[in-house]
Order: structure tokens, then C-alpha cells, then sequence
């Protein structure tokens, strides 16, 4: 097969057609040079400019025969050498010559055999198509020659002609000269393109005899002798020792990668910055994407607050880079409808609807008797097989969140830095004017009194001056434009202007900001009242009051529900999440997703529920890593759904793992540091006859290797090996906490999981049988049964097992329409710091689903700190990993309100940090939160009749807002702790009379 890249020599189809009919014996002369033969590749005014074939051209297969292909780089000589010849005079008695030849073209080295008689075969093959552009048959090789009449023309050196003596007559002192008569020959004819890209010279010098078969996981060589399979065979083995000892020999962990030296690195905590930095690489893709996950809804906006547009919504980058000629790969897994609402069937249509570049898959398929129990659980997106994200992170409704955690979300915009009106009912120095158009169309303005002079120019105090006398120095609260359509979302690109006497309010999370600081909603350009009237608006939120005005204490001990986005940003409760994205899945799954902005909750009743979760971007090798791993999926997923068209599709070809440049945007921003690609597959996932398991051995070795201290987010953690578990990381704690208490030595583990599993139902009911599963396999292996890691450390060290491991959740809370409300974040993260050196971050939860390598297929990398710098361990000092360091701080002071703050936390094993900071911290809050909401969990509820009792008492909240914000004053952070003993009294799995009882016990665990 040859590749498409630019236009190569004329098409001569149609001659080739009639070789088979040219007859007759042709003169044996030299292939001597025509005045009328042109090197066309010399003429950049025919050809174009020299330039550098696309990767892509790979997937632009053309016929063998076809004279169109780019067989060889431009401008890079071809250079050959006979090394050897081996004669075999009684076997071979006409060919009995041997000829070793090595080439080399670039950095590309081979060897071939050929005999005298495949010389012969070539010099043939070349009259022949020499004679054939003699006949004078209409075609663009005879214009192009016409072209260049009266031009100056390109002589090459004399061709010399091939040796008439055959072999059998050459002695054996003339082989030298032999050697030499044909490497001139073959360098010669390599010289000339006409010649160079002729079939005939392609299969003469290389080993190339196609023949795909694309039915079979194999390629099949058909060979005429058995000489000439062994010559294969030994060269593919040569080869994949050479440049596959990667992937063939043992790695660690049992990965099919090694570890990749000084391999850029970045971190994100929550989607804001994650989904900010894909954007901007998706912009920059010039040749590939791929990207896999759960669950992917073409409608999110990767960039927020929505101010230019549907620019940076998902489908619409991709339909962009598409038409640029970027080739899109995308797999996805197919749900099974009866029980998930995914709708990746949507999602494929959508995607594949947008533009012929974009290729999906779905897999696995289920079959009508029979439905296969896992997923694919991965979280991927490559780009240029250069740099990769991944993570627990789907680029799906919901999963969009900041350092904020908003519950709430309303609609409102606020351009000035003031309280929100909903805690403070003054607005002082501003003056509301509300223009109502019809009754689709309703905005505010809100100008700022700006004190001018006696000619009428503008000022504002002597922070600055308006710059254009034209401009108008007002904050507007911009409506964000909703079409309520199937897939529309009709945004204002409008900007707001900066008021000059706006100071910079930096949020409490720099990385943020500075994403954010790049869309800011800042303009030179005169706003007027015809900007607004291009579209409909939704109503903007309301001014409520909380009470009688009390001012509400959040997380960050602000004293509004504004948003800081950046220096000069927009303030408010501005419009985050569109349609489907606001979302609160324990209290109502997803409906409908063929209508993404389609609100299936009341926002203005209930509050979201906010997601924490951890991305990664590795780049270089580690990135052509996890892009190999994605074409292992793409080309075994394609041949398995060979039956639903699928066959259409290209297989994907890995790059070479030459590391490519770091791009610029991530230089100075990144950590360099040793990264391994960790998995969970096996056959049904990616048609591996041994399974993988890298992902749980990671872990295990990480935790039995730890010194000082594990931190741990993850949305399951049920371990804990016994009949029904299977994987050990839970007793790995325990054995490596027995150790540090036998030896008398410090040691703690941090556990930070979603205070309720993520399925629909109502726990304070008695109901959501598929959340009391998932809590039933969580507390066995928490706190309950035999197995568990608290029973197991009670047998040995009694009560003093809380000096060693904490388990905690996460919880805020907000005003909503004048009511205080409360909502648990849910926690999504996959990720474990062991010792400020060496992390994990992925998809894979901590259970038998994620860690066997036999049920779901799961990606992750293992990050090695290889640049260090000083902190504190035990009081004493420590050189702790720059990568480490940094994304356990930002996790501690995110969780524990200290983002801003100047409090140390250096020290993650101290007393003073353990005991008085983070225990004291979860204790504090979890008890505000219990005493002022009355919420769930809580471990005043030990069974279902306590639990009804609890239910039936109002809280103090709705009885007494004003003592409710008094006490919500105490909170700090969104650390609780977890409530061990919710519901101890009752047996929380699911009866067998429910359908979540009569699931295979692997299902949940």
C-alpha cells in the first residue's frame, strides 16, 4: 500500500492498464538519460513547495500499483550498498549469487536479499514503462513535457547499463566488481523520482508484498520460498528487538508500558481548569484526536462562564477542528438502555452528524439473551498522540465545577464587585433600572453613579479615566440567552465594560483565574441598547432576601454567594451550568438528553450537587503511550463490530516515540517527573489473551512501600479480600498501619469519599436501594464485620486506631429563593499521594469493577517526583516532590477552607495538623451541619425508626435562619466527618425481593 500525501508523479492508470498487453522483446540498452525525462521534483513552480508529509496521509491508503503515493521523504537521499554476497553453485546454477544490500533512507535502516535474475526483472520492468510515456496517448505527463519546452533541463549522470553476463558465468574474483556494477545501478535508478516511486523499484528495494487481512488480529506475509519467510521472520524479530523491547519485556506493576523519564506533567483539581486546558489543546490539534469515555455530552461548554458564544461548546470545537482536517476518533461505552440513560446512542449521532472526519464506536454490544455487566470506564482525550489527558473526568453534564462548589445557580449577572443582594439588600452607590420588552425579553441594568466634572468627562475617584469619552462606564447584568430547542443554546457575545473604578478580586483559586482571565467579559466597545434586543433573554434571578437579611457564611467565609472569577471578571450568580448540566443525580437521574438545555430540575427549588475530581496531562512518551492504548482499543473494537459497518473505518497507526517539544503554553507551568501508564483490561475490553491488572499492584506497592503518610479521594472503597472481594488494597492499610503502630512510629492515612454513593433515590425515606448497596460494601470495609480495617485495627490497638486513619466527606452550603440549603459534593476523584513523592491519579475506583483488570477497562498513571524541594515531615525536615507537594496542598487547603490562607500545612503527619486542623476541622462542621439541616448522613441515626423520627423535626434552618447563620459562621472548608455509624442497626443490603437484590454480587463490589 502507498500513502496520499502530495501530488507525486502523473497519474498513468490507464498505461499500466495496457503493460500486460505490450509484447515483444525490448532492446536490453541502458536506461539512458532523455533530454525529454524531467526530474519534476526540482520544479517547485509544478510541484509546489517541498514540504513535510502529514501524519494523516497514513490513513489515505492507495493501490499498491499506483503511481500517486509518497513513498520515500522529500529531499533526503536514498543511499545503498551491497555489504555481502553469498554463492551457492550447486543449488542455484543460473542465480547462484547472493546479494546483501543495505539502505538507508533518513533515520530509516533495512536490509534486503535479491539475486541477479530480480535485477534483470527491474531493468525490464523500467523499459517498459519508459517506452509507455513514448506512445503517444493523450495524458498530463505529455502537457507537463510540453510545458518545458524551451526550458533549461535536468540531466542527470549516465544510468549504467546492467550487466549482460549472467551470474553463472561471473567468477569469483569479479564479484567486487560485481558488487559495485549493481549498487551503481540501483543508486542511480534511486536517484531519478520517475524511476524512484515506480512500483517495480519500491518492491526491489524493500521488503514490501502486501496482503491485509482484516478479518484476523494478523498480518499475513505470503512468501514464494521458505528462504524468504525466514528472511521475514528474522527481520521482524531484528526489528521488535530493537524497537520494541518496550512493550515486550516485564515491566513493573505489569504494565505494558515502562516507566517514561522527565516526562512533563500537570495536575488539575476539579473540572474548571481540566476541561479549560482540553480546549486549548483541542484548539491546537493539527492532525489527531481521540478521546474516550463512560459517558460524553457533545452540548458542555468547556470554557465558563459562557461569554463567547457556542465557541468553546464541545461539538462545536470538534466540528471546527474537523473541517480544519483533523482527523476525530472517539469511543464510547455502549450502555445498557433498560438500565443506564446515557443515550451514547445520541451522542453518536450527534458527533457523527457534524462532520465525515469525525468517526465513534460504541462497544461493547449486548447480546438480546445476554447483557455484559461492566464498562468501559476510561477517561481519555489525545491530542497528536503528543499530549494526553485523563483522569476521572468525563467530558459530561455535571461534571464541570471550581474551587467554589456552587450549590446554587440562577441566572444572574453581576459585572461590580458587590454583596449579593440576597444577603445584603442595600446597593449602595447603584440605582436598578429594569427594561421589560414584550414578555419573552427582560433585562437590568445597573449603573454605577460615576462623578463628572462640569464638562461632562467621566471620571471615577482617582483609580482612573474613561479612555473614549464615547464609552459608556456602566455594569450591565447580561442575560444569558436560552433557546429552548432540542441542541440550541443562543448565546450573547456581547462584552461588558470595564468600570474604571473596578479593583482586581482575585479568586481564591490562582489557577482559575488566570483561565478565567483570558475570556474576561472586558471591552473598549460602546454598549448600546441594540445589543439586547437581538435576542431573548431568561428572566434574571430575582433579589431575595434570607430571613431578615442575615448574612450567610460560605466555605470561604465570604460574605456573599459571588462568584470571584478574576481580576475584573464577572461577580454573581452567574449562569455556570445550561440545561442538563445542573444537575443533582441522587435526587433525580438524567432524563432526555436528546434536549440538552432543557432544565429536568427546578434550579429555583433545588440546590446541584457540586462534583470534586482530579485530571492529569502528561505529555511526550507517556502521552504516545496512552495513545498506543487507545489504538489497541480503536483497531480490536473495529474488528470485533466488523458486522455493524465499522469495517469502514481506518485502523489507527501508533506514532514513533520520539519525544516531540513541549508545547509552549505548558513550559514553566508543568513538573517533570518519571510517569507509567497503569490499566485494568482484558479480553472482552481489548482483546488481550492475559489480563491486566497494573492499576491494583500500583497501588498495593505504593501502599506497602509508604513511609510516612497516604492520601487518599476516591468515589468507592470497598476492599477488604474475603469470599465476595477480591482486591487487597484495604488490607494493605490495615498491614501497613499494624506495622507503623508495632514499630511505634507515625503514620496516617487520609480517606476522603462521597458522604452518599452517586445512584437516584431517597435515603431519608428508607428507599434508594442501589445507595444502601453501595453503602453496605463501603462500611464492610470501613468500620463493619470482621474484615474491615477499623474491626481489624481494634483487635490489636483498641481505640487508638483514630490516631492512624481518618475517613471524611465533603459538604457545603448556599441561599436558594431565601432558604438556606445544604448538599453533599460529591467526590469523584481517583487519586492517592503517598509520602509527597509518588502519585496516582486516574479512572479507577477502589474496587473489584475497577482493580481486577477483567471487569471494567480503566486507565492510569503512576508520577514519580524527580524534582524535589524542601518542606517538613514529623517536624523534622524533608525533601518532599514539587508534583506531590503541590497537588496535596491544593486538595488540603481547597478541602479545608484554607485556599488564601496562610496556615502550614507542610507538615501532614504533625499533631498539630492531624489533631488540630483536620480532625478538629471535619468534627467542628459535620456537627454545624448536623445541628443547623438535620441532614443524611449523620450518625445520630442508627436505624430506620430514629431515622423517620429525625426526619419528622424541623430544623433549625426553617425554624430559625437568623441562629442558623450564626452557627453556619463556624464553618470552615467543606471537610465533615464521616459518619460511621448511619444506619450500624440495619442490614443495608438490598433484600432479595428487590431487583437490586437479585444482582450478581459483582455488580456493586
Amino acid at each position: 500500500m502507498s500513502l496520499r500525501g502530495r501530488q507525486g508523479p502523473p497519474k498513468l492508470e490507464r498505461l499500466e492498464s495496457v503493460m500486460s498487453q505490450f509484447s515483444g522483446s525490448l532492446d536490453q540498452d541502458d536506461l539512458q538519460d532523455d533530454p525529454e525525462e524531467l526530474d519534476l521534483s526540482g520544479h517547485t513552480d509544478l510541484c509546489g513547495e517541498p514540504r513535510n508529509i502529514s501524519f494523516q496521509a497514513i490513513y489515505n491508503f492507495l493501490p499498491f500499483k499506483s503511481l500517486d503515493g509518497v513513498i520515500f521523504l522529500e529531499e533526503v537521499p536514498i543511499l545503498v550498498q551491497v555489504t555481502e554476497v553469498e554463492r551457492f553453485t550447486s543449488t542455484r546454477v543460473l542465480n547462484p549469487n547472493l546479494y546483501t544490500i543495505e539502505l538507508s533512507h533518513g533515520d530509516f535502516k533495512w536490509k534486503i536479499k535479491r539475486r541477479f535474475k530480480h535485477f534483470q526483472a527491474l531493468h525490464q520492468e523500467l523499459l517498459k514503462f519508459r517506452a509507455l510515456l513514448k506512445i503517444p496517448l493523450p495524458g498530463r505527463i505529455h502537457s507537463v513535457k510540453r510545458s518545458f519546452k524551451g526550458r533549461k533541463l535536468i540531466h542527470g549522470e549516465h544510468i549504467p547499463a546492467l550487466p549482460r553476463r549472467p551470474d553463472a558465468l561471473v567468477k569469483e574474483e569479479q564479484l567486487i566488481s560485481r558488487k559495485l556494477q549493481l549498487e551503481d545501478f540501483l543508486r542511480n535508478i534511486l536517484k531519478k523520482p520517475l524511476y524512484r516511486t515506480h512500483p517495480a523499484t519500491v518492491s526491489h528495494s524493500s521488503n514490501i508484498f502486501p496482503c491485509p487481512c482484516p478479518y484476523k488480529k494478523a498480518l499475513t506475509i505470503k512468501c514464494s520460498t521458505y528462504r524468504q519467510a525466514h528472511w521475514w521472520g528474522h527481520s521482524i524479530d531484528e526489528f521488535s528487538q530493537i524497537f520494541g523491547q518496550d512493550f515486550l519485556r516485564e515491566n513493573r506493576h505489569g504494565s505494558f508500558t515502562p516507566v517514561r523519564e522527565n516526562t512533563t506533567s500537570k495536575w488539575f483539581v476539579n473540572a474548571a481548569g481540566y476541561f479549560d486546558a482540553i480546549a486549548d489543546a483541542l484548539e491546537e490539534a493539527k492532525e489527531e484526536i481521540f478521546i474516550t469515555a463512560w459517558w460524553l455530552s457533545p452540548e458542555i461548554f468547556l470554557k465558563r462562564p459562557v461569554v463567547d458564544g457556542n465557541m468553546w461548546r464541545l461539538d462545536h470545537v470538534l466540528k471546527r477542528k474537523a473541517q480544519e482536517g483533523v482527523k476525530i476518533f472517539v469511543l464510547l461505552f455502549k450502555e445498557v438502555e433498560v438500565v443506564m440513560g446515557l443515550n451514547s446512542e445520541y451522542t453518536k449521532k450527534t458527533l457523527m452528524g457534524l462532520h465525515p472526519n469525525i468517526r465513534v464506536i460504541r462497544h461493547p454490544d449486548h447480546m438480546p439473551s445476554t447483557a455484559l455487566l461492566w464498562a468501559h470506564h476510561e477517561k481519555l482525550v489525545v491530542i497528536d498522540q503528543s499530549l494526553a489527558f485523563l483522569g476521572g473526568i468525563d467530558l459530561a453534564y455535571g461534571r464541570w465545577d471550581d474551587s467554589q462548589h456552587r450549590l446554587t445557580d440562577v441566572g444572574s449577572v453581576r459585572r461590580s464587585p458587590q454583596h449579593s443582594p440576597a444577603l445584603s439588600p442595600s446597593l449602595t452607590h447603584q440605582s436598578v433600572a429594569t427594561v421589560e420588552e414584550g414578555e419573552d425579553m427582560k433585562f437590568n441594568v445597573v449603573v454605577e453613579e460615576i462623578q463628572t466634572e462640569e464638562g461632562g468627562a467621566g471620571k471615577a475617584g482617582d483609580s482612573g479615566s474613561v479612555e473614549d469619552p464615547g464609552e459608556i462606564c456602566a455594569s450591565l447584568i447580561l442575560p444569558l440567552v436560552e433557546e429552548q430547542g432540542e441542541n440550541n443554546l443562543n448565546l450573547p457575545t456581547g462584552r461588558l465594560l470595564r468600570t474604571p473604578s473596578e479593583k482586581s478580586h482575585h479568586s481564591s483559586d490562582e489557577t482559575e483565574s488566570k483561565h478565567y482571565s483570558r475570556y474576561s467579559l472586558n471591552s473598549r466597545t460602546p454598549l448600546t441598547r441594540e445589543c439586547y434586543t437581538k435576542s431573548l433573554s431568561l428572566l434574571s434571578s430575582d433579589s431575595y432576601s434570607l430571613g431578615q437579611h442575615h448574612s450567610l457564611p460560605l466555605p470561604y467565609e465570604t460574605s456573599s454567594l459571588r462568584s470571584y472569577i478574576g481580576s475584573t471578571e464577572l461577580c454573581g450568580e452567574t449562569r455556570f451550568w445550561h440545561g442538563k448540566d445542573y444537575c443533582n443525580f441522587i435526587l433525580k437521574d438524567w432524563v432526555k438528553l436528546n434536549k440538552p438545555f432543557d432544565d429536568f430540575i427546578d434550579r429555583h427549588k433545588t440546590p446541584r450537587m457540586p462534583w470534586h475530581d482530579i485530571g492529569v496531562l502528561v505529555h511526550g512518551k507517556a502521552a504516545r503511550d496512552i495513545a498506543r492504548h487507545f489504538i489497541q482499543r480503536w483497531n480490536f473494537t473495529k474488528l470485533v463490530k466488523k458486522r455493524s459497518g465499522a469495517m469502514c473505518y481506518p485502523c489507527l497507526m501508533p506514532k514513533s516515540l520520539s519525544a516531540p517539544v513541549v508545547p509552549a503554553e505548558y513550559s514553566g507551568k508543568s513538573t517533570q517527573a518519571n510517569v507509567q501508564l497503569l490499566r485494568s483490561v482484558c479480553q472482552w475490553s481489548i482483546g488481550t489473551k492475559v489480563h491486566e491488572e497494573s492499576i491494583h499492584l500500583a497501588y498495593v506497592s505504593a501502599i506497602q512501600n509508604s513511609k510516612h503518610f497516604i492520601y487518599i479521594e476516591n468515589q468507592f472503597f470497598i476492599s477488604c479480600a474475603d469470599k465476595s472481594i477480591h482486591n487487597s488494597i484495604g488490607d494493605a492499610l490495615t498491614e501497613r498501619i499494624l506495622r507503623a503502630y508495632r514499630e511505634k512510629k507515625k503514620f496516617r492515612v487520609y480517606v476522603v469519599m462521597p458522604l452518599l454513593p452517586g445512584f437516584e433515590g431517597d435515603i431519608s425515606s428508607g428507599g434508594g436501594q442501589a445507595i444502601k448497596a453501595i453503602m453496605h460494601f463501603n462500611y464492610r470495609t470501613m468500620c463493619r464485620g470482621e474484615h474491615s480495617i477499623i474491626e481489624r485495627l481494634k483487635c490489636v490497638m483498641a481505640d487508638c486506631w483514630i490516631k492512624y486513619i481518618s475517613f471524611c466527606g465533603l459538604r457545603t452550603h448556599a441561599d436558594l429563593d431565601g432558604r438556606l440549603v445544604t448538599e453533599l459534593i460529591y467526590v469523584h476523584s481517583k487519586l492517592m499521594i503517598v509520602d509527597d513523592c509518588t502519585i496516582i491519579i486516574g479512572s479507577a475506583n477502589i474496587n473489584d469493577r475497577s482493580m481486577l483488570g477483567k471487569r471494567d477497562s480503566e486507565m492510569a498513571v503512576v508520577v514519580e517526583d524527580t524534582e524535589f524541594q524542601p518542606s517538613v515531615m514529623d517536624g523534622e525536615s524533608y525533601q518532599a516532590g514539587r508534583f506531590a507537594l503541590s497537588l496535596r496542598e491544593e486538595c488540603f487547603r481547597l478541602v479545608l477552607g484554607l485556599l488564601g490562607d496562610k496556615t502550614d500545612i507542610s507538615d501532614p503527619i504533625s499533631d498539630r495538623f492531624y489533631k488540630e486542623i483536620w480532625m478538629v476541622t471535619a468534627a467542628k462542621n459535620a456537627s454545624v451541619y448536623d445541628k443547623v439541616f438535620r441532614c443524611l448522613p449523620t450518625d445520630a441515626v442508627l436505624n430506620y425508626k430514629i431515622l423517620r423520627d429525625y426526619m419528622s423535626r424541623p430544623c433549625m434552618a426553617a425554624e430559625d435562619p437568623a441562629q442558623a447563620c450564626a452557627e453556619l459562621k463556624k464553618i470552615r472548608g467543606f471537610l465533615v466527618q464521616f459518619p460511621l455509624y448511619f444506619l450500624s442497626e440495619e442490614n443495608l443490603f438490598p433484600s432479595f425481593n428487590s431487583k437490586e437484590g437479585i444482582m450478581p454480587i459483582e455488580l456493586w463490589t
